[in-house]
């Protein structure tokens, strides 16, 4: 949101540093590898306060162990590619880069700025079995690891079970079951569903990404040809405009009102991450449950919502789950040998204080040891979710849940980037097409067809230039 629906609204920290002085220490000249000298810079998108105090800590273990100067830079994802273009024509590439996600590891390696050889050394030497293979198969270029995959988040789309029940209500895993039931619950005052139609956020592209990869929508056909007014992306339209339009909440949709309007209990449904998680149960003051109910009891909200992972179109043979997964990479300049023995440790020993800063949203993708082959898994089940107030995750939600999330990572689709078309997404993720052509559709300016053409052609065009 930006990857992750969180982070549209947090504030970047350290932005100024990176400009400066950030930039200019511990980094190596852009002609090669950075000498030797035991000092790295890190730019961590895990840019939130409390985050970054948690990165510092598990830092201060690796400089410990291994007396490597660690410089960490918190840098906003938004501001990232900007930042990433400007340090690599000034010659001052950070070392490692750390939650990078998919499309941007992808720009960055179509613009020559990855050593792809350190991942590759690292997942070597980590034990490639410990990781989930489909994890590795979305972040590498055919055998070429372009980084170390870390973490991932999973879109959802939650629902009020309670107020299903009461209409004897499918649970929303296809189409159909979804317009229903949003139909079914859409009065005066209430709305059937929540889904971002913010035409200046991704967080509405990875909204509708989700929706259309449940009807085999895809950005690119195997021919490379952007397939966005194919029949299957016309049905997502449709679908999406039904959903968000003509059961959602009037005005424009984004991030943060679609969290406000369900926890209010004014929809039945949201489509959001995992991120959401922790606040549905009450664990975050800032982004409380205020349903009537929620008032005497804080965990009402988390206790009667049903969460589906992945959802079915009717041109689909199989249900898909949409995901994103965040990496470590290490650029072109970067000092080899101590960054890769910091990514080591991050998957390692810090792996867990890593991950465990928000587990709702960073299920590991390293499941575990050659040794204990389901250890972080396992310590990820019971790591603390919440800001304010703070539970074990499997004390908070049930297994089953738990055990949807982390087969999640396995079943998790993206639009081209299996087809090598990684470039084109986090082209589409800065120029935002696709969100553009949503909210013309449910502020009712052009119907879905008219949407699917012009967002088919806007992305044919940004393909066209990246050539």
């Amino acid at each position: 949101m930006h990857t992750k629906s969180r982070r549209s609204k947090t504030i970047a920290v350290g932005i100024t540093a990176a400009l400066g002085l950030g930039l200019l220490t511990g980094c190596a000249s852009s002609a090669g590898p950075g000498k030797p000298d035991r000092e790295i810079t890190v730019w961590s998108q895990e840019n939130l306060p409390d985050r970054v105090a948690v990165t510092q800590k598990i830092i201060k273990g690796f400089e410990k162990r291994t007396g490597i100067k660690v410089h960490l830079v918190g840098v906003d994802e938004g501001q990232m590619p900007q930042l990433i273009m400007s340090a690599a024509a000034s010659g001052s590439l950070p070392d490692v880069i750390g939650a990078a996600p998919m499309g941007q590891v992808w720009q960055m390696y179509s613009n020559g700025l990855l050593n792809t050889d350190i991942p590759q050394q690292i997942i070597a030497e980590l034990g490639r079995t410990t990781f989930n293979a489909n994890a590795l198969r979305l972040t590498s270029d055919g055998g070429t690891p372009l980084g170390v995959p870390s973490d991932a988040w999973l879109q959802l789309l939650v629902y009020r079970k309670d107020q299903f029940a009461t209409k004897h209500l499918r649970a929303p895993d296809t189409y159909s079951a979804a317009l229903d039931a949003a139909k079914a619950l859409t009065a005066k005052g209430r709305y059937g569903m929540s889904a971002a139609t913010d035409p200046g956020d991704a967080f509405t592209s990875q909204s509708f990404e989700s929706v259309a990869l449940a009807d085999d929508c895809q950005l690119v056909d195997d021919h490379h040809q952007v397939a966005l007014s194919s029949p299957e992306c016309e049905t997502a339209f449709k679908t999406y405009d039904a959903l968000a339009r003509a059961y959602g909440a009037p005005g424009t949709q984004t991030v943060d009102s679609t969290r406000a309007t369900y926890f209010a209990g004014q929809s039945s449904m949201i489509i959001w991450s995992s991120f959401l998680l922790d606040e549905l149960a009450g664990l975050r003051k800032d982004a409380l449950p205020s349903c009537p109910q929620c008032k005497d009891d804080p965990h009402y909200l988390s206790r009667s919502s049903g969460i589906t992972t992945a959802m079915q179109g009717p041109d689909a043979t199989d249900p898909a789950q949409f995901g994103e997964i965040t990496s470590w990479v290490t650029t072109k300049t970067a000092e080899s040998a101590a960054s890769r023995q910091f990514i080591e440790y991050m998957m390692g020993t810090g792996y867990e204080s890593w991950f465990g800063m928000a587990p709702e949203g960073k299920i590991p993708v390293r499941t575990g040891t050659t040794a204990q082959p389901g250890r972080y898994l396992e310590a990820w089940r019971h790591s603390e979710i919440g800001v304010d107030t703070k539970k074990p995750f499997d004390q908070v939600y049930p297994p089953a849940l738990l055990n949807k999330l982390a087969a999640g990572v396995s079943n998790m689709r993206r639009w081209g980037i299996t087809q090598g078309e990684g470039a084109l997404v986090g082209a589409t993720n800065g120029e935002l097409p696709v969100p553009k052509a949503i909210g013309a559709m449910t502020s009712g300016q052009t119907p879905p067809s008219e949407a699917a053409r012009e967002a088919d052609d806007e992305v044919s065009a940004l393909q066209k230039s990246l050539k």
